[in-house]
């Protein structure tokens, strides 16, 4: 692979490229590689933060109506749970 050599930017481009790079979890030499790519190609990568949304979106959508135990339920049952440890499960 080619090695590309960037002088002279303007320091608010440099913050720019370092802030991007942060939102998308990549360093700076990676996010101005996917820059160029995208650019250079127009094949644009959806990003981290819009797959996410769209896989939460499909397993909420997968798990709609599954009537799921409220966290007041689940913190109940596990505080029993506790209680019955202690008191070797006769509820005392």
């Amino acid at each position: 692979m080619a090695t590309l050599t960037v002088r002279n930017l303007d320091d608010s481009v440099v913050r720019a490229l370092r802030v991007r790079a942060a939102e998308r979890g990549r360093s700076a030499e990676a996010e101005h590689r996917e820059i160029l790519r995208e650019v250079l190609t127009g094949i644009r990568q959806p990003s981290p933060r819009a797959t996410a949304a769209n896989r939460l979106a499909e397993f909420r959508h997968r798990t709609a109506g599954r009537g799921s135990a409220t966290v007041t339920e689940l913190l109940e049952e596990s505080r029993q749970g506790r209680v019955d440890d202690l008191t070797d499960g006769s509820g005392a």
